[in-house]
């Protein structure tokens, strides 16, 4: 893997190397992607894959049949450094989502020392309350799930939802729908403070159009899928400006790294 672009940003990872044309090991990744401060908020980074003609998925409508080795590669990195994984519920379900592995060697050490979890938690947004039953069960060596949640789910659905993770875990953003700002507040308040979002593309843009996206990792694969696969959004618009800090290539994948104007 080797930088193209490297512009970095005040108070983030970057500026100062490696530089374009340089290769990009393990620990220069983990430097490339670092999280900024977060103590007095927290900071929502996006990670999506698409294919060269736009599409979110392949023609089985799975984003793994579109994954390259750079791009799992990265996409585990983002996990060890995150501190919770927001993910749609539908999209859950489609892509068979399991509760989080332990971070990656020195990486869970790390999070350990610091106070936060050997495991992501993983946090389901689900206007209806509902969790995968795919998660439901704990799993030895593997991270908390929360539900993210709204009152509109009524009490039956929250019930069974604190029933089955704990009441800890199900966290109420909103009345009628799910409020992402409140929601990812909530979050930081319980220490869940690195956000990563995996999707699917209408919590993305759901997520850029409430205003709380800082950033977005997107990896583009040397792929036309052609087919109908949606973009990496869908649903309400969003409008957000970003700005490109850091674009690698490896054996034609493409992952860049966008930053909010303002975050």
């Amino acid at each position: 893997m080797r930088v193209l672009l490297n512009e970095g940003v005040p108070g983030l990872a970057g500026g100062d190397g490696p530089f374009p044309g340089d290769p990009a090991d393990d620990a220069a990744l983990e430097h490339l992607y670092a999280y900024p401060d977060t103590s007095a908020r927290a900071w929502v980074r996006a990670n999506m894959v698409a294919t060269l003609d736009g599409g979110a998925a392949g023609n089985d409508g799975r984003t793994a049949s579109i994954n390259t080795e750079p791009d799992n590669r990265v996409f585990t990195l983002l996990r060890d450094l995150a501190d919770v994984i927001l993910v749609g519920a539908g999209t859950a379900r489609i892509e068979g989502y399991r509760r989080a592995a332990r971070r990656s060697g020195a990486l869970a050490e790390r999070a350990v020392a610091e106070g936060r979890g050997a495991h992501p938690a993983l946090a389901v947004v689900s206007a209806s309350g509902s969790v995968p039953p795919i998660l439901a069960e704990e799993v030895p060596d593997r991270g908390p799930v929360y539900l993210v949640t709204c009152e509109a789910a009524g009490e039956p659905a929250l019930q069974r939802a604190r029933d089955v993770l704990g009441a800890e875990r199900v966290l109420i953003a909103g009345r009628d729908e799910v409020d992402l700002p409140r929601a990812v507040r909530v979050l930081h308040e319980r220490g869940l403070r690195r956000v990563l979002c995996e999707g699917g593309p209408r919590l993305l843009a759901d997520v850029a159009a409430a205003g709380v996206l800082d950033e977005l990792c997107q990896t583009v694969v040397p792929l036309m899928a052609g087919g109908r696969a949606q973009r990496i959004t869908a649903g309400v618009p969003a409008d957000l400006h970003l700005f490109p800090r850091l674009v690698l290539e490896a054996d034609g994948t493409l992952l860049h790294r966008w930053i909010r104007d303002g975050a």
